[in-house]
């Protein structure tokens, strides 16, 4: 993992920071690189129970780098039928630890999409918010994918057909950010929501996800289906063992992630 990537684990929570301040967080193919490995050693982190996501300096993240944007959105493989960038995290990879999105300031373009990859959002009263790739001849794919799955259709074309800046509060509003705090309180805010996560035995945290994401696309059925055999795996665990013991001796359980 480079520079342009920070990574610190304290109490189960891991804060991730985009760490280009002077390009405001532009991801370039240097930091594309970074940002994968980085999500894939929280995604392995045994010790590591839920991320924070954010920015040093002004800004959260400026999208990618115009002025070296080189593999910025990932590599992309010479064949037609394998899929690329499906790796990062916000293309895709498959990550159920919870993930929340600190924004500081500017959320722009892959920035905001990455935002939209966390489970939820909480803004500085000094973010904004936008895609302006079609004001710049480009088209916005996975950022319009994932959008409209969050927040009302006409308010998803808004942001992705305008190539519009909507300030905190306009995002609040659509339901695109989930609460917005003064400044000076977000990381406080954020390492608040991180820690009411951490109390929660942190596999059956995963696997609740899991089934909310998955899901989604089944039948009833289907989906029933399941969602019961992921219960009966997670009450395989040692956390599930451990909540039972400490149910029966009167006590806060104790979890390990096991």
């Amino acid at each position: 993992m480079g520079e342009t990537v920070r990574y610190e684990v304290v109490d189960h929570v891991a804060t991730i920071t985009y760490n280009r301040p002077k390009r405001l967080n532009a991801i370039n193919g240097e930091m594309r690189a970074d940002l994968n490995v980085t999500w894939e050693r929280f995604r392995d982190d045994n010790d590591a129970w839920v991320a924070i996501v954010t920015g040093a300096g002004r800004a959260f993240c400026a999208g990618a780098d115009l002025k070296d944007g080189a593999g910025s959105t990932g590599s992309f493989s010479a064949s037609f039928w394998e899929i690329p960038t499906i790796n990062s995290f916000e293309s895709g990879l498959e990550l159920f630890k919870p993930t929340i999105a600190a924004v500081n300031g500017p959320c722009i373009g892959y920035g905001l999409t990455g935002a939209l990859a966390c489970d939820f959002i909480i803004a500085s009263d000094r973010a904004s918010f936008s895609y302006p790739e079609v004001r710049l001849g480009q088209p916005t794919i996975v950022g319009a994918i994932r959008l409209p799955r969050r927040i009302a259709w006409a308010d998803a074309m808004e942001l992705l057909l305008t190539g519009e800046r909507v300030d905190a509060a306009r995002a609040e509003a659509m339901r695109l950010v989930w609460k917005v705090v003064e400044h000076d309180q977000l990381l406080v805010a954020a390492n608040d929501l991180a820690a009411r996560l951490c109390q929660c035995a942190p596999l059956a945290v995963r696997a609740t996800k899991e089934v909310a994401h998955r899901t989604r696309a089944m039948p009833w059925i289907e989906a029933v289906r399941f969602g019961e055999t992921m219960r009966k795996v997670a009450n395989q665990t040692d956390d599930a063992a451990e909540a039972r013991t400490a149910a029966a001796e009167g006590r806060p359980p104790s979890w390990r992630g096991a």
